[in-house]
């Protein structure tokens, strides 16, 4: 499948010097809509949802969506989707991307945004693609979600009546173009509250209630459990993690050395490709925190409490290789001259979402490497057969 290589690769150096991090999402947003009208598709096919004004979260805009009228022969099929995301992490704020041969570097000490300004650069070349060269296909909804990097919340709170009702959908997120991922696991996110009591640590401090003693005996309970890290519990495993530790509202846990910390807050997560297991998991979690602070007592015996809350971020999930939309996927791959490999991703997709709201969605990559990190790179290579596949996936009988 031929597309315009130095084109899309011009859209893509485009596109990362947008900066647009999670929940800050409205000037790519704008930039992707004048260059989707740049490549033939009309403004009134363009439009943003208001899946922001559902997300929790400040967002500045809503999922981008764009339809495609069906051409030709292919006219009056069944419409089908693509999709990415066209958020970033925090990190990439500031970034200055670089062609260095075959490679997209970044100049700054930043992570780049080719998670997943490369999705966004396939997507709109796909538009400009079956434009330019009149290509037969199926009508086509184009879905570029908000806030993926902070929770999967564009995908989340889409209204699927929006999309026209695809009946399949193909996801660009990281990693090879031959990588057709057909599962991925399910999470929690959780928090906990641990009050104690303050006292004055060098005059009294039996009379405290230390709420970093708490943490300490939870995490040291969860780990010789076997509840931290990677978590093997006979044929379930899974993973859980503990993030920030703080005050509450950026605060640091404590207000000086001599003071018995009376309260932390602690963020974390709990995830698997099994649906029970995760849950599993958080409630090892909340069984520690609670037994810990029972365990803290001052002098007058009076312990700790915690308030743990726990929310699913995402459904895990694995499709049969026998539906049409993985048989597509894998018929695209190797019409191309690849190899697909089939798998299943540890971490959250919007995919996720989309087939928990009924539209079965494979994900590729596309030449992401080292997201999240300042380290990221893009193999252009790569970028070129997604640019590739979309186009070979949308024309596709």
């Amino acid at each position: 499948m031929s597309i315009d290589t130095q084109a899309a690769t011009d859209r893509l150096m485009r596109f990362l010097a947008v900066e647009g991090v999670t929940g800050k999402e409205a000037a790519i947003g704008r930039e992707l809509a004048a260059a989707l009208q740049e490549s033939g598709v009309p403004a009134d096919a363009i439009r943003l949802d208001d899946a922001n004004t559902r997300i929790p979260v400040p967002t500045e805009t809503g999922n981008l969506i764009v339809d495609l009228p069906g051409r030709g022969a292919m006219h009056n099929q069944p419409r089908i989707m693509f999709m990415t995301h066209m958020d970033t992490v925090p990190l990439c704020a500031g970034a200055k991307p670089k062609l260095k041969g075959r490679k997209i570097v970044n100049e700054a000490k930043t992570a780049l945004g080719g998670d997943n300004r490369c999705g966004c650069g396939v997507l709109v070349t796909l538009a400009a693609e079956l434009a330019k060269q009149k290509l037969d296909h199926p009508p086509i909804t184009l879905l570029f979600c908000v806030r993926e990097e902070s929770g999967l919340w564009g995908a989340r709170h889409v209204k699927t009546q929006d999309l026209g009702s695809p009946i399949m959908a193909f996801n660009y997120d990281g990693g090879s173009a031959s990588n057709v991922t057909i599962g991925a696991v399910g999470a929690d996110r959780w928090h906990v509250e641990i009050f104690g009591r303050a006292s004055h640590a060098g005059v009294a401090p039996e009379r405290g209630i230390s709420s970093t003693m708490v943490l300490a005996l939870a995490l040291a309970d969860l780990k010789a459990g076997g509840w931290f890290g990677k978590v093997v519990k006979g044929k379930r495993q899974g993973t859980s993690n503990v993030g920030p530790v703080t005050g509450g509202d950026g605060r640091p846990a404590g207000d000086a050395t001599n003071v018995v910390t009376d309260y932390v807050h602690v963020r974390g997560e709990s995830r698997s490709h099994d649906a029970k297991f995760f849950k599993e998991i958080t409630k090892a979690y909340k069984a520690a925190f609670e037994k810990a602070a029972k365990r803290v007592k001052n002098s007058q015996g009076k312990s700790g409490r915690v308030k743990f809350k726990a929310e699913t971020d995402y459904y895990p999930f694995r499709m049969k290789e026998s539906l049409p939309v993985v048989k597509r996927a894998v018929a695209a791959v190797s019409a191309m001259g690849n190899t697909p490999s089939i798998r299943a991703a540890s971490g959250g997709l919007d995919a996720n979402w989309m087939v928990r709201h009924g539209v079965p969605t494979v994900t590729f990559g596309a030449g992401q490497n080292e997201p999240h990190t300042i380290d990221e790179w893009i193999n252009r290579d790569e970028y070129d057969r997604a640019c590739a596949l979309a186009v070979q996936l949308a024309t596709m009988r």
